[in-house]
């Protein structure tokens, strides 16, 4: 692997892209040479009867000799791999490459001695501390399979995942901060164990001062305490087709789905979306806001990064009240970040806290080149908030956990590639995006139907799910032979530009017109007084569905709610028209989110229809749904 961008980056995208998908073996084949290998791979692609495929299958490495021992080999063993800053603890903290790897090594020894093998799986129940990031690469390095579960998951989804792993060992700490409460862990963590049916041989536990953990005896471990007197371990190969980590993502039928990585298709991805996806060279500061329990946080805070020679910011806080709504142009400030990555909802709750900006005058924000938003539609309103705050770049780009890197972006690394404003960005080489109706047809450009992506997927988009194969292909491959349901909703433009407009159950039917949910979150987030929004389609008994939107106000508005919703209704019906049949919008405090930012659009679907709903586990605040129903009752 060199450090230049190569002949990638004077060639022109759209050669990129035809090439990816003429010819994908000899395409990714070359993109390959830019890893590491122990052994390079000499077949770079192989497509199995049931329509997934297999990347590199006879190349070996390891994904964390990639992360760390590579990067010092190159001379970058003392510039800094991880810059830890935690706002709800006030610690900050700094690792090169070579003391991040000295840690890992020892880490893994200790796994080792814990009778923790090749292949075997690990569940990481830790909140945004470093020793998380240590334990993901500890377990690459001896190629155990890491699974992490979100810090504070509720104890009956994490004994689901418990059972579905059947993991060796559980490494987690004794608590979670919030800016205004310690979450202890260790009692969710009990709790777990007794609702699983498996269970792990032992427990190391990274005790934090906020809340110290007691231990069971003969099962827990204090982590500090059994890391001394540790030795190091090298890194071993693995197969490319081995399994690097399981990452669950939500079903349909209540039961988790367990996404596989596999160690050489997600290699070859990650160098190339850092570098031709990103931008970014080895050197850089790079800053993927988010948390390890989610696929951004192994894309872009973990793995991406450090296999790029980048410097990874690790920040353990929220966009606001840590302390506040500067928190982020703070750390961009301080640690002179190039480009950063988050989700819009948190710059929509920075938009809220301070409309006017006023928490950035006199930040330096210089170093930063451009600023990425995606996870969910990024509505215009602010995207041009931010850009016009910030004076920055704002780029929107589109991906999900099954695919572990952007399916379309603006791709800074290839030239002659050049964003439109409201669209996800061009198909990144490798995704040949379509658009289908209901029975299959490709559509035309602008007509609205399913997202779809033609087989074969790339490199490092996830070909099973643990366990169970079969429903991987009744999820992804069954609905439109030949291509992969990415179970979202848009359209494509002429010039194959993507807009995505939701998930495919957030396209409305209004007496049989197709109406998007996410056009009108757009218009209505454009309405000055409006911070967010979620529309959603309710049951009609006339019109089938007809459209109800709930609207958190910025902090201050002083024209009445009657008089906003007003205006909604009258923004909505003159560009979509009476047909939207778009008469109702309900005020509320706050709108019910994942922790990851993602709205709860389905719950609010079931409350608004008076249907039974479960608790969702992801949830951030329960007591927001009471306070929904109790308004549209």
């Amino acid at each position: 692997m060199n450090d230049s961008q190569g002949s990638c980056a004077s060639a022109h995208y759209t050669e990129h892209h035809r090439r990816s998908i003429a010819e994908p073996a000899q395409y990714w084949a070359e993109q390959a040479q830019q890893v590491a290998w122990f052994r390079p791979p000499e077949n770079a692609l192989q497509t199995l009867s049931d329509g997934t495929h297999r990347w590199f299958a006879d190349g070996q490495l390891n994904t964390c000799y990639l992360a760390l021992d590579y990067q010092i080999e190159r001379g970058r063993g003392e510039q800094r791999a991880l810059i830890y800053d935690s706002p709800v603890t006030g610690q900050q903290a700094i690792y090169t490459f070579n003391q991040l790897r000295d840690e890992v090594a020892r880490l893994a020894g200790l796994l080792r001695q814990l009778d923790v093998r090749k292949g075997d799986g690990v569940i990481i129940y830790m909140p945004m501390v470093p020793q998380a990031a240590m334990a993901m690469l500890a377990c690459a390095r001896i190629g155990a399979v890491h699974s992490v579960v979100f810090g504070g998951f509720a104890p009956h989804e994490l004994a689901l995942r418990i059972d579905d792993v059947k993991p060796r060992l559980l490494l987690t700490a004794s608590c979670g901060l919030e800016f205004d409460r310690v979450i202890p862990y260790k009692p969710l963590v009990d709790k777990a164990l007794a609702l699983a049916q498996h269970q792990p041989e032992q427990v190391l536990v990274w005790q934090r001062p906020q809340a110290v953990a007691s231990l069971h005896e003969g099962r827990d471990l204090d982590w500090e305490v059994a890391l001394q007197g540790v030795e190091a371990v090298e890194p071993v190969p693995v197969s490319s087709l081995d399994p690097l980590y399981i990452l669950y993502t939500s079903g349909t039928t209540g039961k988790p789905k367990g996404i596989v990585r596999e160690n050489g298709g997600h290699a070859v991805a990650m160098l190339y979306t850092m570098n031709q996806v990103y931008g970014m060279r080895a050197g850089d500061v790079w800053w993927g806001i988010s948390d390890v329990g989610w696929v951004v946080g192994h894309t872009l805070i973990v793995y991406g990064p450090l296999m790029a020679g980048c410097t990874t910011v690790f920040y353990e806080g929220k966009p606001i009240r840590t302390p506040d709504a500067g928190a982020y142009w703070r750390i961009v400030e301080q640690y002179r970040v190039n480009a950063l990555f988050c989700a819009p909802t948190a710059i929509r709750a920075i938009r809220k806290e301070d409309p006017e900006g006023l928490l950035l005058k006199g930040r330096d924000l210089s170093s930063i080149r451009q600023l990425f938003l995606a996870g969910e539609k990024l509505d215009s309103s602010t995207h041009q908030w931010l850009e016009r705050l910030t004076g920055k770049p704002v780029l929107d780009h589109w991906w999900q956990t099954e695919t572990g890197w952007p399916v379309t972006a603006p791709c800074l690394g290839l030239a002659g590639h050049h964003p439109a404003p409201g669209s996800s960005n061009r198909g990144v080489p490798g995704y040949a995006v379509h658009v289908m109706d209901e029975e299959g047809h490709l559509l035309k450009p602008g007509e609205q139907g399913s997202i779809v992506i033609a087989l074969p997927l790339p490199p490092g988009c996830s070909q099973t799910l643990w366990g169970d194969h079969g429903r991987y292909l009744q999820a992804y491959l069954q609905t439109f032979p030949g291509y992969y349901n990415t179970g979202d909703g848009g359209y494509v433009d002429e010039e194959g530009f993507v807009y995505i407009m939701g998930r495919t159950d957030d396209v409305i039917n209004v007496s049989g017109h197709r109406l998007s949910t996410g056009e009108m979150e757009d218009l209505v987030g454009q309405h000055p007084a409006v911070a967010e929004s979620a529309v959603i389609g309710v049951h009609d008994e006339i019109k089938g569905q007809v459209p109800l939107a709930l609207v958190v106000l910025k902090d201050g508005v002083q024209q009445g709610t009657e008089q906003v919703q007003r205006e909604l209704i009258a923004r909505v019906r003159e560009h979509i028209g009476a047909l939207a049949c778009f008469n109702r919008v309900v005020v509320v405090k706050r709108l019910p989110k994942t922790r990851s930012g993602k709205t709860l659009r389905a719950v609010l679907r079931k409350i608004a229809d008076a249907e039974p709903y479960s608790m969702p586990a992801t949830i951030d605040d329960p007591s927001i749904l009471a306070e929904i129903a109790e308004r549209l009752s």
